[in-house]
């Protein structure tokens, strides 16, 4: 069973990614020193860009559960709303769902397909719906699973819970797109700053390198250093800004 909270590259997606940052380590430190040796020396530090690479697909595969989830709990309601008992309208799901989305092969719909057929092999509901939201890491999941297990247990309203449930995870989702707009925008200015110094120094030492020359010797060197440390700290401060968790 998948766990959501965690992701794994496989060896395609690692070795692309540490190529990558290999070669963003090279070119940085290239324009900045014109050292080829010192250069490919710092290149073994693109084996800090799987981490990031995998930490942004799983946010990728995480937002995209809680949409299919906001869709599944719509489709959910409808079919309650139309007499559906709660095991019934769970086991068609799948299928009312993949003609909404188009899209078989997702997350939910696999999860969906195994819940129907470990309640068609006895087991309850309830513990399936707890098993999915531990691993899902959505605080959609988990309050869902928590009020449907109350629910069920002293018998509220099954319907308005899933509407309910609903309108608000599509207000959150709704509040996460218009901060997603306004970050775009900063996004894109904190890459621009963060190319900005190693697109100076470069153009700096293409077109006048006898004016970077003194930097290419004795405490030279040590100045190149720390400004590569600093802007590196910049780097990673401007990416933890731009983490807005809604």
């Amino acid at each position: 069973m998948t766990d959501y909270g965690r992701f794994d590259l496989n060896r395609k997606q690692w070795i692309r990614a540490v190529c990558i940052g290999g070669v963003i380590c090279f070119a940085a430190v290239w324009l900045v020193c014109r050292q080829p040796l010192v250069a490919a020396a710092a290149a073994p530090g693109g084996l800090w860009y799987p981490r990031l690479y995998r930490e942004r697909l799983r946010l990728r595969r995480r937002d995209k559960l809680r949409h299919q989830f906001k869709e599944m709990l719509q489709v959910l309601s409808s079919l309650l709303s139309a007499g559906r008992s709660v095991e019934n309208a769970f086991y068609s799901l799948e299928g009312d769902l993949a003609l909404l989305t188009g899209d078989i092969r997702s997350d939910l719909l696999q999860e969906l397909r195994i819940m129907a057929n470990r309640m068609r092999n006895g087991e309850p509901l309830e513990p399936l719906l707890e098993d999915f939201a531990r691993r899902s890491d959505l605080e959609e999941v988990r309050n869902f699973a928590e009020a449907f297990g109350i629910c069920k247990r002293a018998g509220g309203d099954m319907v308005e819970i899933v509407r309910r449930t609903s309108q608000i995870i599509g207000e959150k989702l709704d509040v996460q797109m218009e901060v997603s707009v306004l970050m775009s925008q900063k996004r894109f200015e904190s890459r621009i700053m963060m190319g900005m110094p190693f697109a100076f120094i470069g153009f700096l030492g293409f077109f006048a390198p006898e004016y970077m020359s003194p930097l290419h010797h004795g405490v030279g060197w040590v100045l190149l250093g720390s400004c590569l440390l600093l802007l590196a700290g910049c780097c990673w401060w401007m990416l933890r800004i731009m983490d807005i968790e809604v």
